[in-house]
């Protein structure tokens, strides 16, 4: 029976794993195992994570591992804090070449590519833009819109991923409007990192969830995987979807971030072309194996739009996207309409042309219309 380490784990999922351990044992040498869950916190938010057919174990394993790697992007990444981030942000105008921490360079890495394959819709480089409308705390508190002469000053600064250059962990700026956020992928990134940790264990029936950002991987005791989708406004329920044995998640909405001001809602998906919050966008979900590019496609998506979502999933390689507008008209391609199960039939629903499957890395950047 699996001992449960001091400071490894909470009380609560240790007697749950001892639990499972006992009626393990029942079950002798049968195949059947029974279902282990724990929930932590980490970025502000609660991660849940469901592992089945596993040995106790095992769970107990890859949830230290877990634990422990959610802990350190967190520390990493988070710009809510005076950590590595912060540091980072600090040294990326000057100019000169730094060491950068090992859990941001592949962060780096992918958002380059993102940002070249979305002409730049996703863009974490734009993190002052983020600070100055109140979006790098935690809890914006009596915000109000930036003064247009400030956001001029960023916009025409236009610092992109582009201007970093990285040699293994060394990595040097070339833009002094430089600031790098990372919140809107790295809870995505550590999913990733989550299911990759107990797929080297031998788990393969597990799901990871924390905020709006899922991936699963198997089944449920011989039952897919399946996910809620939020209305537009995140009011209930607009579909169900069952997952195909390995694929995320993952929804950005308005919903998610803002405050008010004078009547009138700011959110934190801004446009990194106009430096104000997007309006004509409530809600994108996208659905990919890997929860990282669904977050950034996500991003990018909702940046580009009703008229330009759909080139943008085409340039990342996308099977299955949709776009809630601001009059609540789910725009999704066809091949995803035929997944879904609605439970609300009112919400109007066009369906693009489809998404043909392409290679990401053989197509140049979303030719989408300046905003």
């Amino acid at each position: 029976m699996p001992r449960c380490r001091t400071g490894l784990h909470r009380p609560g999922f240790c007697l749950r794993l001892l639990l499972a351990a006992a009626i393990a044992a029942a079950y002798g040498c049968s195949s059947e195992l029974p279902a282990v869950t724990s929930r932590f916190e980490a970025f502000g938010e609660q991660v849940d994570v469901s592992m089945l057919t596993v040995k106790p174990e095992t769970a107990d394993e890859a949830m230290e591992l877990i634990r422990a790697d959610f802990t350190q992007l967190e520390r990493d990444l988070n710009t809510w804090t005076d950590g590595e981030m912060a540091r980072v942000n600090r040294l990326l105008p000057s100019g000169e070449p730094f060491e950068a921490p090992v859990t941001l360079v592949p962060l780096i890495l992918l958002s380059q590519r993102y940002a070249e394959l979305t002409d730049n819709l996703f863009n974490p480089a734009r993190g002052k833009l983020s600070a100055l409308w109140g979006f790098n705390v935690a809890v914006p508190d009596g915000m109000r819109p930036p003064p247009d002469h400030a956001i001029k000053q960023l916009l025409d600064a236009a610092p992109t991923m582009a201007d970093i250059e990285v040699d293994i962990l060394t990595v040097r700026g070339r833009n002094p409007q430089l600031r790098l956020d990372f919140s809107g992928i790295n809870q995505a990134y550590a999913i990733d990192l989550a299911i990759a940790r107990m797929r080297e264990l031998g788990i393969r029936n597990a799901r990871v969830k924390t905020g709006s950002d899922l991936r699963a991987i198997g089944n449920r005791s011989g039952q897919p995987w399946r996910v809620s989708i939020p209305r537009g406004n995140g009011t209930g329920v607009f579909a169900t979807l069952e997952i195909n044995n390995d694929e995320s998640v993952v929804t950005r909405a308005t919903y998610d971030r803002n405050w008010l001001h004078d009547g009138v809602i700011y959110h934190y998906m801004l446009n990194p072309r106009t430096g104000r919050p997007v309006r004509d966008t409530q809600a994108v979900t996208v659905i990919h194996p890997e929860a990282t590019l669904a977050a950034a496609a996500a991003s990018a998506l909702f940046v580009a739009g009703p008229d330009h979502w759909h080139g943008v999933a085409q340039a990342l390689g996308l099977r299955y996207a949709l776009l809630v507008d601001s009059d609540g008209i789910v725009h999704m391609n066809p091949a995803l309409f035929d997944r879904l199960r609605l439970i609300d039939d009112n919400i109007p629903v066009e369906l693009s042309s489809p998404l043909t499957m392409t290679n990401p890395s053989q197509r140049g950047a979303a030719q989408v219309s300046r905003q």
